[in-house]
């Protein structure tokens, strides 16, 4: 996980030759953001780390037979329709359903689970698929789905 992006404010020009003259932005270590945001970040950045094993399996496959990492929701369900429709929430391997919160201070989102049972990551909600939800998304969750844990 690294946060990239031009931020302002833009650091003066350092110098008039070679990379000296690509200005910075301000610093946007995950302690550069308050506080509230240090603690997001730290969040994800401590699941990313339990997932490593899991993420590289999926590297593994994609090299060996190209199987996306992340990849529509279709792929894992081909034979449910509902799931050639959605366009806004993916599978990340064939575990993991994230439906990521697409605007500024939305705070929940319909989110389609496929037939068979499901678990919310955060809470550990069991859910039977097949439906639509109802996810609740404050600003430091994101709805993700655990396929066969419920």
């Amino acid at each position: 996980m690294r946060l990239h992006g031009d931020r302002e404010p833009q650091q003066p020009q350092q110098g008039s030759s070679g990379g000296a003259t690509c200005r910075s932005g301000a610093a946007n270590e995950v302690w550069s953001y308050g506080e509230t945001v240090y603690g997001i970040c730290e969040k994800y950045l401590r699941i990313r780390e339990d997932l490593r094993d899991y993420t590289r399996e999926l590297m593994r496959q994609a090299h060996v037979s190209g199987t996306p990492v992340i990849r529509p929701c279709f792929y894992d369900f081909p034979d449910d329709s509902s799931c050639w429709e959605v366009e806004d929430q993916y599978m990340y391997g064939p575990k993991y359903l994230v439906a990521p919160i697409l605007s500024a201070g939305q705070t929940s989102r319909d989110v389609y689970l496929p037939a068979g049972s499901w678990k919310a990551f955060e809470g550990g909600e069991s859910f039977e698929g097949g439906r639509v939800i109802q996810a609740q998304s404050p600003l430091d969750t994101m709805p993700v789905f655990i396929r066969g844990e419920a």
